[in-house]
């Protein structure tokens, strides 16, 4: 593949989804001790990367809710220039599939994916641990998304141990609502105490989301489609229950049949927003 092709190409930044959120604690620093599992999605944002002729980071869309510098693409960028010292420019051109304040990762999955492509077309040669250690810089989901494997999170996000999942299909709602992650956070009722867990306890059903109540309280769109998706499976005895990524707004829910799946969408509500999306335990990132 020619320099050239290569800068051309759709770089993909896919969506993730918390099957399951502990809060164990509060550190001096304020970031929280978590437990989490993430598990990838088959929906993504697409980056394409074209070189500067100076050193300038450059993002070419205009995003809504995100200036560019902002952007945790445009920060990844500017990072790996000032770690390596690198003297090279970009312009980053992102179609923006994901969105923002769903809970579905959507920017630091475009930070992850700017580390990996840049170091391939820059021709850095930093290791997959290095980039997800600078990615911790930008974010805590970022290294996940770096590695691409299906994990078991602790720590703030960085200590992750790949698991393997079953791949079922979910149904994903997204809520008119953007939830900020810092007022989730802050609220003085969320519950920052959790004991902790093991993966086998999650295997056996632990799922629940310390978030929930606070994100219920605070954005009625994301309680109504809670709600909604709980009766929708009640009502059709497929099993399972409604759940909510990070700290939404996006809920889920998770089916074995396509089918069932698409039949659930098909009857959405008004108002609410949905997509059918296949889990994956390997980031599509990787086959790129």
């Amino acid at each position: 593949m020619d320099s050239s092709t290569q800068f051309d190409q759709p770089w993909l930044a896919p969506a993730k989804l918390n099957l399951m959120l502990r809060i164990l604690g509060q550190r001096p620093d304020g970031y929280h001790e978590l437990q989490t599992v993430f598990q990838f999605i088959d929906v993504y944002d697409q980056l394409y990367f074209r070189p500067r002729k100076d050193r300038r980071v450059i993002r070419t869309t205009n995003l809504k809710y995100v200036t560019p510098d902002r952007d945790l693409a445009v920060k990844a960028a500017r990072l790996l220039q000032n770690v390596t010292n690198c003297k090279k420019g970009i312009n980053i051109h992102i179609e923006k599939r994901l969105p923002i304040g769903g809970g579905l990762g959507g920017g630091s999955s475009d930070a992850a994916t700017t580390l990996i492509a840049l170091n391939k077309l820059w021709q850095l040669n930093l290791t997959t641990a290095k980039l997800a250690k600078l990615g911790l810089q930008l974010g805590a989901d970022v290294p996940i998304f770096v590695h691409g494997q299906a994990a078991w999170s602790e720590g703030i996000g960085e200590k992750l141990t790949s698991i393997t999942l079953s791949e079922p299909w979910y149904l994903v709602l997204i809520p008119d609502c953007q939830v900020l992650t810092k007022i989730i956070f802050t609220d003085s009722a969320l519950t920052r105490d959790s004991n902790p867990i093991t993966i086998g306890n999650f295997l056996a059903g632990d799922q629940r989301n310390d978030c929930l109540d606070v994100v219920r309280r605070l954005y009625p769109q994301v309680a109504r489609a809670l709600d909604w998706l709980e009766d929708e499976l009640t009502r059709r005895a497929v099993g399972g229950h409604a759940r909510l990524t990070g700290t939404g707004a996006c809920v889920f829910a998770a089916f074995s049949a396509e089918q069932v799946a698409r039949e659930v969408l098909a009857s959405l509500p008004a108002g609410i927003r949905g997509l059918v999306a296949k889990g994956l335990n390997r980031s599509p990132l990787l086959m790129t």
